[in-house]
């Protein structure tokens, strides 16, 4: 092996990109969007007791109109995407302190991928 190579599987491993996330099943995420969809829209863009999910994916923390988000959602200003989705659902207060979202987490890493494949594919 070059050291190239070697250099080069060291930062992975080190940067965390060498984790293998689990791929996601949209039509399982489908089932899993039913413990969301009491607060959340995915489709009419309409304000829930949650904001709307529609065209989560590649929007920017904090900026749905018609929502009230508060002040850590708006000051985290991170672009929604797999990566994002993920570290959220896995721990919504530890990826932003104080948030208003009273779902503690989703701790099932394929049930996250799933979500994530469906909010992907159905979010727009």
């Amino acid at each position: 092996m070059t050291r190239f190579a070697l250099t080069a599987i060291a930062a992975l491993a080190f940067s965390g990109v060498a984790t293998a996330q689990p791929a996601g099943d949209p039509a399982r995420g489908k089932t899993v969007f039913a413990r969301c969809a009491a607060c959340h829209d995915l489709n009419t863009g309409a304000t829930r007791l949650g904001p709307s999910l529609k065209g989560i994916v590649g929007r920017t923390s904090g900026t749905m109109p018609k929502f009230t988000y508060s002040t850590a959602m708006k000051d985290k200003a991170v672009v929604w995407n797999a990566a994002t989705l993920d570290a959220y659902l896995a721990s919504p207060k530890k990826f932003i302190p104080g948030n208003r979202m009273a779902f503690p987490a989703m701790v099932n890493a394929q049930d996250r991928a799933d979500l994530i494949a469906f909010l992907g594919q159905s979010a727009r």
